[in-house]
C-alpha cells in the first residue's frame, strides 16, 4: 500500500515540475492583435502628418517593414542572468 501511493505522489511530482519546465521554456511573448494594430495606427499618423505628400499605401508598407524590423531585433537580443550586480 505504502509503494502505491509513494508511486502516485511520485507521479504528480514530475508531472507538476514538467509542467512548470514547460511553462518557463517560452522564451519570446508575441504581440498581441491589439498591440500591432495601437502601433501601426500610430506609426501610420506620424508617416502621414510628417510627409503630406506619401501615399496611405506608402505609408503602411513603410509601417508594416518598421514594425516587422523592430520584433525581429527584439527577438534577435537575449536576456542573460548574471551574478554581478550592476553598481547604483
Amino acid at each position: 500500500m505504502n509503494r502505491v501511493l509513494t508511486v502516485i505522489a511520485m507521479t504528480c511530482v514530475m508531472l507538476a515540475g514538467a509542467r512548470a519546465l514547460a511553462v518557463d521554456s517560452v522564451s519570446q511573448s508575441t504581440m498581441s492583435k491589439r498591440q500591432l494594430i495601437v502601433q501601426m495606427v500610430g506609426c501610420m499618423r506620424k508617416q502621414m502628418s510628417a510627409n503630406k505628400t506619401v501615399s496611405y499605401n506608402e505609408a503602411m508598407k513603410a509601417c508594416k517593414d518598421q514594425i516587422s524590423n523592430q520584433s525581429a531585433n527584439s527577438a534577435s537580443r537575449t536576456l542573460v542572468a548574471s551574478d554581478t550586480l550592476a553598481k547604483p
